[in-house]
Order: structure tokens, then sequence, then C-alpha cells
């Protein structure tokens, strides 16, 4: 009697499963590595591994040394910049410049991990590239405020945009932020550096619902 071959099921791939697990455990080190330097930049590799739940060795099986984590996570960011700028959209430069607040409180911990890497006079060149999208987009939006007439106009356009940066970079970093009502208030200071009293901005907020739903629906 001709009997049917049994088909087996196809075999596991151990060496699919390994890459899978080296692709996991580089993003754990990343993530980690971001939580950890945005609060103490000077981190150790034993403290991001154990962050991460890896051991040191396991950690030099994907970055060989401290400088190639930290321009990875730099890399990292700046994808993230990159979308930032490129979702702030909004015609209403007032409004453009809220919501592109509400987005970096999204990103803060990379935020805070970046402004710390930029400590580190090794990593300011690879830093201030990562965030070159983010700030070309605060420089145009500053410009067409000023230029619209909504933004204050007793500081010329450049030197406003430093001040936007600046003084976000430092509320993105205090450590008396916490993440219960954090968006509104990182707004509300951008606002008030481009000249707009707290009556204003509540106008504002209040007469576009997305931006509303966006300041109470934000955790970081």
């Amino acid at each position: 009697m001709k009997t049917t071959p049994r088909i087996s099921a196809p075999a596991s791939t151990p060496r699919l499963n390994v890459r899978r697990d080296a692709v996991a455990n580089r993003d754990a080190l990343l993530r980690a590595a971001q939580a950890v330097l945005a609060s103490d930049p000077h981190a150790s590799l034993d403290t991001i591994a154990r962050a991460a739940g890896l051991s040191r060795r396991a950690l030099y099986g994907h970055f060989p040394d401290r400088d190639s984590l930290l321009r990875a996570v730099i890399a990292g960011g700046a994808q993230r910049f990159n979308r930032i700028a490129d979702l702030t959209g909004d015609p209403d430069p007032r409004i453009a410049l809220a919501h592109l607040a509400v987005r970096l409180w999204q990103e803060a911990s990379i935020v805070r991990a970046s402004a710390n890497i930029a400590l580190d006079d090794a990593h300011v060149a690879d830093t201030v590239r990562a965030l070159s999208p983010l700030r070309r987009r605060v420089r145009q939006l500053t410009r067409e405020g000023v230029e619209l007439g909504v933004f204050r106009r007793d500081i010329a356009p450049p030197l406003l945009a430093v001040l936007v940066e600046e003084t976000a970079r430092v509320t993105l970093r205090s450590p008396d932020l916490s993440a219960d009502g954090a968006a509104p208030v990182v707004v509300r200071v951008v606002l008030s550096v481009v000249g707009l009293s707290w009556i204003e901005q509540v106008a504002v907020i209040s007469e576009h619902a997305e931006l509303a739903v966006a300041l109470t629906a934000t955790t970081p």
C-alpha cells in the first residue's frame, strides 16, 4: 500500500531567533541608555546594562565602547527630532509652536539625554547636528510669528529663537516638572517667551480644540 509521506512542520531557525534576541537586546540597551543618561550624564556602562536587564558583556556585544553607545543614542534622538519638526505644520505660528512644545514633552527623556550628552565636548558636534531639524523649525516659526505680528517684535527673530530653545530645554530638564500637568506648563512657558500673555494663551488654546485635547491627554 502506498503511503503518503508525512510533511513535517518547518524546523525552528535558531539563527533567526538569535538575531531577534540581538535586536531586542540592542533596543533595550538604547532605551535604558536614554532613560539613565536623562538623569545622569556620567552614568557608567554597568549602570546602563543593569537598567536594560543585561550584563556588561552583553552590552559590549552591541557597543564596543561608551562613545559608540552615546552616538547611537544621539542618532535615535535625531530621528525623533526630525519627526517632531515635520509634524509642526499649522499655519498659525502660535499653534505650531504650542504643538512643538507638546511633542517635545512627549520625548522629554531623549531631549534630556541629548542635552546631557552634549555636556561632553566630544559629542557636542553630533548633538548639534541631531538637533538641527528642530532648531530650523523653531527659527522658522519665530520669524513667521514676528512677521505676522503675533510674536513680540522687540527682540530679533534669531535671538528669540535661541531664547525659545534654551527656555524649553531648561524647562524640559527640570527635575521639578512632574508628569501631571507638565505639557501645559511647557507650552505656557514657551508661548510666554514669544510674547503672549497668559490671557492670550488661554484664548489661543481654547480656540483650537485639537491643541486643548493634546494638552490634556499628553504623557511623557
